[in-house]
């Protein structure tokens, strides 16, 4: 499904071409675009801009108040009016340097599309003391439907005597892994934060980018000790096939999830002087999925990932400059897809690597760039989609963007959000080719895209 704050990430939202198993097809269904926002609805609990709690204004990216108001449950007021619904709309023009083979969805063109992506309705607020939560249900433009997206219900404490220094202690129930984690370096909230639905992508991803996307709920538990350092833990199961039809979702969408699949997640940040914060953490997921529940071998990946974050925020300067980067790495154990014949090797490999680096200028002009690789095993089958046989992908993301609303003197505010930007994203290998990669003289540039949106929050 498509997410706020991604979301899934650009390299789930790819997952939708995947053809080498069943498994794979099941999870590029449930994989959309990393679409994100601020929710106007938390700014009119808090009283607050949207500018406290995101980076530029509104969007995705968390200020160090941002972290602490989730982190304690979305529960901050201050607020003299508090509404607890919001809403969302996305899209934009969408041009590759060449046609795509055949259109990216029904309805659309090969090439030069105008679109609204998606329109989502949030229920974003305080419930109760210690309890809040964050749900979001979307329409995609693309699949003209409508289901439910992301959900994060967390009840939060604070222990001022925990051991002989202060922590958090909370739960959280959700529906994505990393979509209650509270940086933007994993998969879920991660650059660019938005992306086009019509855009082609990479075929291959993690399975913790998105693969269990609105298919799974878990709950985890998680402490933040004295302000460093972070824990987390928990467990995810699937849901079936009578529950997602009732969440707006189809039997096909299930990827046949075997027992529960564990989730962990360690960070430790700092600050040195007022300006500068770090921080630095793990992350990791261990799934079995049955490519056919009829059959009781299944498909085991284990997910271990690392990330880091730095945020320069000088105290009397316009400026503010944020950068952000992860690895992932996924062992694959193909028991049930190596048995069928749907591999050519019993266990891959498969590695994502990102970084982006962002400059916002009073939080209304935003420069950003990112780079992002893919790499793998070699698996004619398995990674089919290719020529090479491989996974391999390559490029970068530019994007400048305007957002002239959600500070504290903005027309409306909290009520009326606009962010609109051009985004250029560029392939230098693509499904593990430069030229000719799918077999039909087809280029990794020829899939360059140049994005221009516009983001509704209101």
């Amino acid at each position: 499904m498509q997410l706020l704050p991604g979301g899934a990430s650009r390299f789930a939202a790819a997952m939708r071409k995947r053809r080498g198993t069943a498994v794979v097809l099941a999870l590029c269904l449930v994989s959309l675009p990393r679409i994100g926002a601020a929710v106007p609805s938390f700014a009119s609990q808090t009283g607050m801009p949207c500018s406290q709690c995101h980076v530029v204004s509104f969007g995705v990216a968390l200020t160090a108040y941002g972290r602490q108001f989730k982190l304690n449950g979305y529960t901050y007021t201050g607020g003299d009016s508090p509404f607890p619904i919001a809403a969302m709309v996305q899209g934009g023009y969408t041009h590759t340097s060449a046609a795509l083979p055949e259109p990216a969805a029904p309805h659309f063109a090969t090439n030069d599309n105008l679109s609204v992506d998606q329109v989502s309705v949030f229920v974003a607020t305080k419930l109760f003391d210690g309890l809040g939560m964050f749900a979001q249900g979307t329409y995609s433009g693309e699949d003209r439907h409508f289901s439910w997206d992301n959900l994060d219900v967390r009840w939060a404490r604070p222990l001022p005597n925990f051991f002989g220094t202060d922590a958090v202690v909370g739960i959280s129930v959700n529906n994505n892994p990393t979509v209650q984690d509270l940086w933007n370096s994993t998969p879920a909230w991660a650059y660019p934060y938005i992306t086009s639905g019509l855009a082609p992508g990479p075929s291959a991803a993690p399975v913790i980018a998105g693969g269990l996307a609105q298919v799974a709920l878990g709950a985890t538990a998680y402490t933040m000790i004295h302000d460093h350092l972070y824990l987390e833990a928990g467990a995810y199961r699937g849901l079936s096939d009578h529950w997602l039809g009732n969440l707006g979702l189809y039997p096909d969408n299930n990827v046949h999830m075997d027992g529960a699949s564990p989730y962990w997640r360690a960070a430790y940040q700092f600050t040195r002087g007022e300006e500068h914060y770090f921080s630095f953490g793990t992350f990791g997921l261990s799934t079995k999925l049955k490519p056919d529940p009829t059959v009781a071998r299944t498909d085991h990946y284990s997910d271990f990932g690392f990330d880091g974050v730095y945020q320069y925020t000088p105290r009397d300067g316009p400026g503010t400059v944020n950068v952000n980067a992860s690895v992932i790495h996924e062992k694959q154990q193909l028991d049930a897809t190596f048995g069928a014949g749907g591999a050519n090797n019993p266990t891959n490999h498969l590695t994502t690597v990102e970084a982006d680096l962002t400059y916002a200028w009073r939080q209304t002009y935003a420069l950003s760039g990112g780079v992002f690789n893919t790499g793998g095993s070699t698996d004619p089958t398995y990674f089919g989609f290719g020529t090479s046989g491989t996974p391999d992908t390559r490029g970068y993301i530019l994007m400048l963007e305007w957002v002239p609303f959600g500070k504290t003197d903005s027309w409306a505010r909290p009520w009326v959000n606009v962010r609109l930007g051009i985004q250029y994203t560029g392939y230098t290998r693509f499904d593990g080719g430069t030229s000719n990669y799918d077999g039909s003289g087809r280029s990794a540039s020829d899939n360059n895209t140049l994005f221009l949106f516009y983001w509704l929050a209101f």
